[in-house]
């Protein structure tokens, strides 16, 4: 009996470590990954480094399920998360070139896109697939446009903010969600057909 005990205590523990603290226990599971619509326009700052990088926009994979990410996974996403945070200045596009809309791999600076297309490029040279690790554009409280990485995850969509060291389920964060890349097409852009639930507003309360 006590063996038993053990061992589903053992079993308890690794799926406890399975997701971040902000799991989908705290969210519906119809909530927990976003729901995705048409295709939709391509922002212009995307279309842009998508002519300097084609390669990286030209990815095309069978629409499947999301992948179960392991507790070293977590471990990868929560260090690529915190670490480009610490390493990149923020500055605006102005402030660095002189305009609006460019999107680019920051050295030392950089805006909300900048620190989403290296923590891209990072989980994908640490072997997460582009079809998982997507761009995903959104309005903070104030109104103000922003960018964040989502991660598609078995446990819900998981997102990867300049703004905050913690990975966090998507209903979890004060943002309302407006498009993203499509997981099918690394080059093309779908809508969030929930990024306002009522899960999203009791949020932004």
């Amino acid at each position: 009996m006590m063996n038993g005990s053990k061992a589903l205590a053992a079993l308890v523990v690794s799926l406890a470590v399975m997701a971040p603290a902000s799991t989908a226990l705290t969210a519906p599971k119809t909530q927990l990954s976003m729901q995705t619509g048409n295709i939709t326009s391509q922002p212009i700052g995307h279309y842009e480094f998508c002519r300097s990088y084609p390669d990286e926009c030209s990815v095309r994979t069978r629409p499947g399920p999301a992948p179960r990410v392991t507790a070293h996974g977590w471990s990868i996403v929560r260090e690529v998360n915190g670490s480009v945070n610490a390493a990149i200045t923020p500055m605006t596009d102005a402030e660095i070139y002189g305009r609006e809309e460019v999107w680019a791999y920051p050295s030392d600076a950089g805006d909300c896109e900048d620190y989403v297309l290296l923590k891209r490029k990072k989980l994908m040279e640490a072997g997460f697939s582009p079809s998982d690790l997507l761009i995903t554009v959104l309005r903070k409280p104030d109104g103000e446009g922003h960018a964040v990485l989502t991660l598609r995850t078995a446990e819900g969509d998981f997102v990867l903010d300049n703004l905050t060291d913690d990975v966090k389920l998507w209903t979890n964060t004060p943002y309302t969600y407006l498009k993203r890349q499509a997981s099918f097409d690394s080059g093309r852009w779908v809508t969030i057909e929930n990024g306002t639930t009522d899960v999203m507003v009791g949020a932004l309360k």
